[in-house]
């Protein structure tokens, strides 16, 4: 299964200007590699046959006639392949010259684009040779003894993909062709380009292919001129580039003296679904001028190797990337509660501490949010309800981290409330069962909502996305609160919020306490701690890695992807770290916790958003409670 990833190839070919045959040679060359690595689609540099630099040689008919009889050693060459290749030539038309793309198969010329936008300054000429794509006015031309389609508007349709050709400059246009191509169906648009190097230009080059990707929502493949090119005026440093809705998978060396290959696996199926799931793409499908469609073939039996890096952990930014989002979190945060306390007046907020990560964080909104209103920080009524399992370790790090934010503390103690309650309900406390667990969940949060009502505040959650969409807390415990600031963030991003906060934002003796909050192992701590006074109930161990959970999590709700495909792409981000058979197990967990548990989430309180996947039954996510997953659960044990 290739799981919807269609893999291709930007290649920056060895050129010799005017040297048609050597040129041929090297594409053939590059091609042939590309199948032999599985490769699907390639596209070459513009006018890649002859080489972009030939000038005035472009009115030569000697070089014309070359160019085409080069084509078709090359279609000759690949006859018996699979792989569909892009080249770019100058195609001679009865009066007009074009610069043209050919995109070619199995010996057949599938279509010809011309370039429609020909630039005409500064180092650019193009309008000395060329004639733009508008003057092409039959829908097709004779090409190498064949009748091909040509027009700017192709778009070649496969079972695996739609594609479509714009060149060079034209991606530089106000109104690009790939966006008109992209509304009309396309899903990868291939470019063969010629971009010279100046200062700064690069980053820029990079930057307009990743947001075109974005805006398009679609693939995005570029390959520029590289190293044999005409160095009178320019210099082309090989700039080969495959993006994906916004993110760049992978780019050439620049300025190598050799050919390159970049390869990369465009996820086809993303960009389907997240189109679907776009009003704004879908509603910018107005009456147009319709393309012309191709359809091809587009085969490769072998089992897909992915190139491309699957991050394990898609909430979490690597290097300065993370500051910069835990900041702008926690600002977020920081913006929901202050505009909710605002609203209603609110002097006061209280909120239970347990010393584990999901609490710590709340607590630290919360003291943000006073600063930020200019109210006092004793109006934060920090509340730590030691229970049955409660360690020293977490109740002295609650302590130490109210008194050293200067909050309002109280302890109160919840252990005579629920053995008085089991008493009344007839439960053998011996017998640590979800009823064990969850009353003294419940009777926390009663307390918390009591003491909120005697000192007219308002009660902040503390739940993480992760909890939430497992499940993991208890309905109407510490599920509910009247104003939840964690509930949209999952859980491998606290940790590192939690962390950002103890080195940015607090005094020497918060962060020490904050820094063993997050080396503390993640649990409720319901059951009684082992004799050594450890923590013994660790949720990881029974929910499963919250890692992996927000693997799955991101997965499935931000591009609805299919169990199978959450597997084999989790199988390649966490192959160093466990075993296919453990993420098959936590990933089963992961469905039927999912569905079993979205009662909760139908009813979850209010809360900021802060990223591109959320839970909110009132925005993000709409979800029957009694929704079957048996469909997921099935492929589960298929697997």
């Amino acid at each position: 299964m290739k799981h919807g990833f269609v893999k291709v190839a930007a290649a920056i070919p060895q050129v010799k200007v005017a040297d048609c045959k050597f040129n041929a040679q090297q594409i053939d060359t590059q091609i042939a590699i590309a199948e032999g690595k599985g490769i699907q689609i390639i596209v070459f540099p513009e006018l890649s046959i002859t080489g972009y630099t030939c000038a005035d040689l472009f009115g030569q008919t000697l070089l014309l006639e070359e160019a085409e009889i080069a084509l078709m050693q090359i279609m000759n060459n690949t006859r018996q392949m699979d792989i569909i290749s892009i080249v770019g030539m100058p195609i001679a038309s009865n009066s007009l010259l074009m610069n043209g793309a050919v995109v070619i198969q199995r010996g057949k010329i599938l279509g010809v684009i011309p370039k429609s936008y020909l630039p005409n300054h500064g180092e650019n000429n193009e309008q000395r040779w060329f004639s733009p794509a508008s003057k092409y006015i039959e829908p097709s031309i004779r090409l190498c003894g064949q009748n091909v389609p040509c027009s700017p508007e192709l778009i070649f349709e496969t079972p695996e993909v739609n594609f479509a050709v714009e060149i060079g400059s034209d991606l530089f246009t106000p109104v690009p062709p790939s966006a008109s191509l992209a509304l009309k169906g396309a899903e990868i648009i291939f470019n063969p380009s010629a971009s010279i190097e100046v200062i700064g230009k690069h980053n820029y080059l990079l930057q307009t292919i990743a947001l075109q990707s974005s805006r398009c929502l679609c693939g995005y493949v570029m390959s520029s001129c590289g190293f044999g090119e005409s160095t009178t005026d320019v210099v082309y440093g090989g700039n080969a580039m495959i993006a994906e809705y916004g993110n760049i998978l992978a780019s050439s060396e620049r300025f190598s003296l050799k050919e390159q290959l970049v390869i990369s696996e465009i996820d086809v199926e993303l960009i389907r679904n997240e189109r679907r799931a776009n009003t704004l793409f879908t509603s910018s499908l107005g009456e147009s001028k319709p393309a012309i469609h191709i359809a091809t073939e587009m085969t490769n039996p072998r089992d897909l190797v992915l190139t491309r890096p699957v991050e394990p952990h898609p909430f979490v930014p690597k290097g300065e990337e993370l500051n910069k989002r835990c900041e702008e979190i926690f600002a977020i945060q920081i913006a929901g509660l202050a505009k909710r306390l605002v609203h209603i007046n609110g002097k006061t907020v209280v909120l239970g501490i347990s010393g584990g990560l999901d609490s710590t964080l709340a607590l630290l909104v919360c003291a943000k949010t006073f600063d930020k209103l200019g109210l006092s920080r004793k109006g934060i009524i920090g509340i730590t309800m030691p229970g049955f399992g409660t360690t020293d370790r977490t109740y002295n790090n609650a302590l130490h981290l109210m008194a050293s934010l200067g909050i309002t503390i109280q302890e109160i103690s919840i252990k005579e409330a629920c053995i008085q309650h089991f008493k009344d309900i007839d439960h053998d406390m011996t017998i640590h069962d979800v009823t064990y667990e969850n009353g003294q969940a419940r009777e926390r949060t009663q307390i918390l909502m009591d003491v909120a009502n005697k000192v007219n505040g308002l009660v902040v959650g503390t739940g993480d996305l992760s909890e939430l969409a497992l499940g993991w807390a208890t309905y109407n415990g510490d599920h509910m609160s009247m104003y939840g600031v964690n509930g949209n963030i999952p859980k491998t991003l606290v940790k590192y919020l939690v962390n950002w906060v103890a080195l940015n934002g607090v005094d020497n003796e918060s962060r020490n306490t904050l820094l063993d909050i997050v080396d503390t192992p993640i649990s409720p701590e319901l059951i009684p701690a082992d004799e050594m006074g450890n923590i013994k109930q660790k949720t990881e161990d029974l929910v499963g890695p919250y890692e992996l959970h927000d693997f799955f999590i991101y997965h499935f709700l931000r591009f609805g992807f299919r169990p199978s495909k959450i597997l084999y792409l989790a199988s390649n981000a966490f192959r160093k770290e466990y075993s296919e058979e453990t993420i098959k197990k936590w990933l089963t967990t992961f469905c039927r916790r999912f569905f079993q548990q979205q009662f909760k989430r139908s009813c979850l309180p209010d809360g900021p958003k802060v990223g591109s996947v959320g839970i909110s039954p009132r925005g993000d996510w709409k979800m029957p409670s009694d929704a079957c997953a048996a469909l997921w659960l099935k492929e589960c044990e298929d697997l």
